[in-house]
């Protein structure tokens, strides 16, 4: 495979597929499209204005190059400074914009920083804070327009002939074997690690995901964009659709996703199963709204959906009776997603096969992928080709990628998307990529000798004091089927027996009340109700039948305020830091083991 570098997706565009919406987003309440050839000019021009200020890819090596960090929002501005750091041989540095100061610190540090580009004022503020003891940043600059804050089109400004003729010089010298970027990941432990991921890295990946999964040259069509661009996975797939001639618009925030939708009407999107679980429990409260026979038909039609399956019809009766449903239920659903979603690819956790099954049913196709930053990110995805799709699986392997298990289970991969390194840590190297094969710490089986399926977390087994393993995400994702269940945690490690945090769906509880005629004052009057109580005993016992003895759930504690991304429970690509709960939860815990 012939590599490029992912800046080259411009001339990719200009030579084949022009278009007046390469990059869209809402400026004061207008859709602003700028064309190929405008964000060809824009980066050239931020480029050339960088090379001004002393930004240089200097030897190209991951010590030498320059390091510009960007911490802001999904927008036209981030994708254009992600293609102009890279055209002159600088590494780019993307920042979660909810990154804690202490974290943000340390990743300046690490990287020595240069300059820093940020969205808005909060985080200009946030970024100024930290950074007054970070002696590499020269400067920071805001793609919002703020009183006394450099704003970033002073960089543009400084264009001229001679720098920009020196950009495409130095363009044409960067080799593929160099860094496009530096991801810190988080992860749910320790302090960040650097993830070094090259052109080739990703391109690679872009290139087999594309043909595997397949995404076809399409510049007629239009994609939104939500999932943080400084996530490998949105950032991968954003080159898939440059590539692809695909127009990307950005949505304004996670709360006008659904009016974005109704508006730009996509033909897909990129998610992680929090965002379907949301949508899904929007549709659900809609339904219970309804009366009589529409109701009725509702709630017809989501069971008849939860028997689905892509692979086995369900005979003659059933396809007929989907057919109405389709009809006369679900196309309201694809309305809702703006009516021309052809795909929508989830990754990043585990998704509920329940939602799978009833969103494919409803004709809104889900595939699921599967892969770590570490890999830039793609291991393996479902397909669009017949057979390509197994639902409770994350798909084949992406063409051009080897995995095999371990003996214990672990996945591990090798070829051309597995990570340069980790950024001074060459230690951690040698312990994750082993004979050019990358441990990723993920248990997996094989489905069928064809489709790779996840079990687990090798790091989140854990042992009861009775030395037996329990593997706590499926009981999770289990329980997550009840409309009752907002959230869970099991725990249990070093205990007699396993126990749970639950998070409850309180608009599903108060219906539930208000129906059983319980009245309701606050939330933590409404948890220790004795009827809700019992609701909660129930159905736990009733999932406990899905699960051996050991992982049965004996006791549990019902949490009044749902976990997140802002009170520090959830890390950005909203997988649950378990040490984080335990900590901030310990009492609760205490009463289940007391």
């Amino acid at each position: 495979m012939n590599s490029k570098r992912l800046f080259d997706c411009i001339d990719h565009q200009l030579q084949n597929f022009p278009k007046p919406d390469m990059l869209a987003a809402k400026e004061n309440g207008v859709w602003v499209k700028y064309s190929t050839q405008m964000v060809a000019d824009i980066a050239n021009r931020l480029s050339a204005g960088l090379l001004e200020m002393g930004v240089s890819g200097n030897d190209f090596t991951p010590e030498g190059s320059d390091k510009i960090a960007i911490i802001s929002n999904n927008r036209p501005e981030w994708v254009f400074t992600d293609l102009a750091v890279q055209q002159i041989g600088a590494i780019l540095v993307p920042v979660y914009p909810t990154t804690n100061p202490l974290e943000l610190a340390f990743i300046l540090n690490d990287a020595a920083v240069k300059y820093v580009f940020v969205s808005s004022i909060d985080l200009y503020k946030k970024a100024k804070d930290v950074c007054v003891n970070i002696p590499s940043v020269k400067n920071i600059y805001c793609f919002d327009k703020i009183e006394g804050v450099l704003h970033w089109s002073e960089l543009t400004n400084l264009a001229n002939e001679t720098n920009l003729q020196k950009v495409n010089t130095i363009k044409a010298s960067i080799p593929s074997a160099h860094l496009a970027t530096i991801i810190y990941t988080s992860g749910t432990t320790g302090t960040p690690k650097g993830v070094m991921l090259m052109h080739s890295n990703i391109y690679s990946n872009v290139a087999f995901a594309k043909e595997s999964f397949p995404f076809d040259d399409a510049p007629e069509t239009k994609t939104l964009s939500f999932l943080p661009l400084n996530h490998i996975f949105e950032k991968m797939v954003t080159y898939i659709y440059l590539y692809s001639g695909i127009g990307i618009y950005y949505a304004e925030s996670l709360e006008t996703i659904g009016d974005n939708l109704k508006e730009i009407k996509p033909d897909g999107f990129t998610t992680v199963p929090r965002l379907l679980e949301k949508v899904f429990e929007k549709i659900m409260l809609k339904g219970a709204e309804l009366k009589g026979v529409k109701r009725d038909l509702f709630y017809w039609a989501v069971a008849l959906a939860e028997k689905y399956d892509n692979l086995e019809s369900g005979g003659w009766w059933y396809n007929i009776q989907l057919a109405i449903a389709n009809k006369l239920i679900f196309n309201k659903w694809r309305d809702a997603l703006g009516g021309n979603i052809s795909f929508i690819v989830t990754g990043g956790a585990a998704c509920q096969v329940k939602l799978l099954r009833i969103f494919n049913a409803a004709q809104i196709p889900v595939y699921e992928g599967y892969g770590p930053t570490e890999n830039s990110p793609v291991i393996s995805v479902n397909r669009k080709e017949k057979g390509g799709t197994k639902i409770g699986t994350v798909g084949p392997p992406v063409n051009g990628v080897q995995v095999k298990l371990a003996e214990d289970g672990e996945i591990c991969v090798a070829g051309p998307c597995v990570m340069l390194g980790y950024y001074k840590r060459p230690d951690l190297t040698a312990e994750t990529v082993v004979d050019g094969w990358l441990l990723t710490g993920d248990i997996g089986v094989w489905v069928d000798d064809k489709y790779l399926k996840i079990t687990d977390r090798k790091k989140e087994l854990f042992k009861t004091s009775g030395g037996k393993y329990v593997a706590p995400q499926p009981i999770e994702n289990k329980l997550k089927e009840s409309p009752f269940v907002e959230q869970v945690m099991v725990v249990g490690a070093e205990q007699k027996f396993v126990g749970a945090l639950i998070v409850p769906s309180i608009p599903t509880l108060k219906e539930w009340m208000r129906e059983k005629n319980i009245p309701y004052t606050t939330t933590e009057d409404a948890l220790h109700h004795p009827k809700v109580l019992e609701l909660y005993r129930e159905l736990v016992q009733s999932f406990n039948t899905f699960f051996n003895h050991v992982e049965q759930i004996k006791k549990f504690e019902l949490i009044p305020r749902e976990w997140s991304i802002e009170t520090g429970e959830m890390t950005p690509k909203m997988s649950l830091k378990r040490k984080v709960v335990m900590e901030k939860f310990k009492d609760a815990v205490e009463r289940i083991y007391s």
